[in-house]
């Protein structure tokens, strides 16, 4: 979810071995350079998916990003992000600094696969994919998850730098400088941190590596993009989840590991989850839609709010309620059809993840055959004791600031809640 939480204007950025200076973190020039540019609103021309792809190459001295196709998913985004998102100035520069890194990352990957032919000849065997509603536990679960030593996880720093020591990210990228950029986030919204609680070395979404294809819903979810959102939900993610499986193969080296991977957004991509990992594990969770609904719908107005002039806060509760009825539907569908064999799916229910997490675990690994180890056993209970609530913040969300229904939104999630045998959480008049 993070990478993208990085700022060109937050560096001074010499080029490819250049140096990065941390610049003072003060917003007030954006509320005044934002104040003496609305007069000229947002720009007047889209920037072409081309025009970036051509400064990507002149920053890195690269010239290859590979086989992935991603000009017509950039001009997509580049367009939504123009017409749509109603950016502020930080919002403009966010974005162009976020696209040119995934593009800079395309072409650093390429380089390293032309100086090592193997790279993409290296198995990504059975991987376990978190997945399911949001705000469910599922973060809780993967970071209990990556725990264990036997278990490899992707880190937020290197969604952002895979390769820290190429001569195109620059000097001093790594952990260190993806921590001063988060840092810098959270001070600007110190209410994420209760919301979503991340380090550089935090586990780290699946979404920020399909977002270097430019076909993510990640874009969705930082911004208001519903053009690209409609776009997206015709391209499919086919091409995404190929990107995110020579992702992997760069990240683990030669030697083969057992992934354990997450995103709540799995849900609306199962075909190309199916079709890129036939072998793939799969944990569901679920919690009562009524706990997550209004979560998701402040996560989402928390996120896109220093970066557009102006966030609704009815229209973010209607595309969640739209968004997650359909991703509840497709998790049904899916079960039904019996898109993966039962021994390839487990389901975990929030009220008995947050009770015994320990025991959860337990039966996750009995599950699908894995040995919990002792030494797991003992980091999984100082994890715990660590962040028995794993580490968010108590936060309190109304149904009426986003427009919504309770009544009305347990009606719709009916079909969910039964179809799986969800705790109800939240009573309804």
């Amino acid at each position: 979810m993070m990478a993208r939480l990085g700022f060109r204007s937050y560096f001074q950025d010499d080029g490819p071995g250049g140096d990065r200076r941390l610049q003072v973190a003060d917003t007030r020039w954006i509320e005044e350079e934002e104040r003496i540019s609305a007069p000229w609103g947002r720009p007047r021309r889209v920037t072409s998916a081309a025009e970036l792809m051509a400064a990507a190459r002149r920053q890195t001295g690269l010239d290859d990003f590979g086989s992935a196709a991603v000009e017509e998913a950039l001009d997509k985004l580049q367009y939504a992000y123009h017409a749509e998102a109603n950016l502020n100035l930080f919002g403009r520069l966010a974005t162009r600094w976020d696209n040119l890194r995934l593009l800079k990352n395309l072409l650093i990957l390429r380089d390293r696969e032309r100086a090592d032919a193997t790279i993409l000849g290296r198995p990504v065997q059975a991987p376990i994919f978190v997945l399911g509603m949001p705000r469910s536990g599922t973060t809780f679960l993967h970071s209990l998850l990556a725990e264990d030593s036997d278990s490899e996880v992707l880190r937020c720093w290197q969604a952002i730098h895979p390769y820290p020591d190429h001569p195109a990210a620059g000097r001093g990228a790594g952990p260190e400088s993806v921590q001063r950029q988060f840092s810098f986030f959270n001070w600007l919204t110190p209410e994420l941190r209760k919301l979503h609680p991340f380090t550089a070395r935090t586990p780290q979404e699946c979404t920020e590596l399909t977002g270097h294809s430019f076909q993510s819903l990640r874009f969705d979810t930082t911004y208001d993009v519903p053009s690209y959102r409609r776009w997206l939900g015709q391209k499919g993610h086919l091409e995404a989840y190929r990107l995110h499986h020579r992702f992997l193969q760069h990240l683990q080296g030669e030697a083969p590991k057992r992934w354990v991977l997450k995103s709540p957004d799995h849900v609306f991509a199962m075909e190309a989850l199916r079709t890129v990992y036939p072998d793939a594990r799969l944990i569901f969770a679920h919690r009562d839609p009524l706990k997550v609904l209004p979560s998701v719908a402040r996560l989402t107005q928390v996120l896109r709010q220093p970066f557009a002039r102006k966030v609704d806060p009815m229209a973010v509760g209607r595309q969640i309620v739209r968004d997650w009825a359909y991703g509840a539907q497709r998790m049904i569908e899916t079960q039904i059809a019996q898109t993966w064999p039962d021994s390839q799916v487990f389901h975990v229910r929030y009220k008995a993840l947050t009770a015994d997490p320990l025991a959860t675990i337990g039966s996750i690994y009995d599950h699908f055959g894995l040995e919990l180890t002792p030494a797991f056993r003992s980091r999984l209970t100082g994890a715990i004791a660590r962040n028995p609530d794993g580490g968010y913040g108590r936060n309190v969300y109304r149904f009426e600031d986003f427009g919504l229904d309770p009544a009305q939104e347990r009606e719709r999630y009916r079909a969910y809640v039964t179809h799986f045998d969800v705790d109800l959480e939240h009573p309804v008049a």
